[in-house]
């Protein structure tokens, strides 16, 4: 409040104070000072924290080598962990490591939510699966694509062909052998994909 509003209001007893009171109010109500105020902080006062995720009650599932708690980690339900473990355990079977099944989760993540689409969309109307694979003879079979554990298997033995894999950062070497618009468009699933593999191997490459 101006200091000449503030002595305008003493000045003017206990008429004026209660016409400031009156105005803070207003203010308050119309959003005013919260405007102010994030000018002042930068910050709205709003939480940055996302709706808590609540899953089905469920009891641990294996899947292959891993155990499948009921969640949510970091927002995803057992159902969509699932098919995490699917990529982690294609990782293994190649033996290539707990940096790059972080990186085919983070890029599942990116594609589908980890959901098994059996859609694609304006982009690829014949892309499917997880990891959203076109129809081109590049992924196989339709069932190839939509199975999980073969779709993630057939990511991971094109991402071993690019120069440098090992480390090159996630979202370019997911863009490598995806091919989609966007080079950048898997880093903001990094964090999630480290949380995920954690949880479901104890393990984690925090490292992009």
């Amino acid at each position: 409040m101006p200091s000449r509003v503030l002595g305008f209001a003493i000045a003017l007893g206990g008429a004026g104070l209660i016409a400031l009171v009156v105005a803070i109010a207003v203010a308050a109500s119309s959003g005013a000072i919260g405007k102010s105020l994030t000018a002042l902080t930068g910050s709205s006062g709003s939480s940055s924290v996302g709706t808590s995720v609540t899953c089905p009650k469920a009891a641990p599932l294996q899947v292959g080598t891993v155990l499948v708690p009921e969640g949510p980690v970091d927002g995803y339900c057992q159902d969509r962990l699932v098919n995490a473990a699917h990529i982690i355990n294609a990782a293994r079977a190649l033996g290539i490591g707990t940096r790059t099944q972080e990186v085919g989760v983070m890029t599942a993540m990116g594609e589908s939510s980890l959901v098994n689409i059996d859609h694609g969309d304006a982009a690829g109307p014949d892309s499917r699966g997880l990891f959203q694979q076109r129809d081109n003879g590049a992924w196989g079979t339709y069932s190839d694509r939509m199975t999980p554990y073969v779709a993630a298997t057939h990511f991971f033995d094109k991402l071993v062909r690019v120069p440098g894999w090992q480390t090159m950062q996630p979202t370019l070497l997911a863009h490598t052998v995806q091919v989609n618009s966007d080079p950048y468009h898997y880093a903001s699933y990094w964090p999630q994909a480290v949380a995920v593999v954690q949880a479901l191997t104890g393990t984690s490459v925090a490292q992009p």
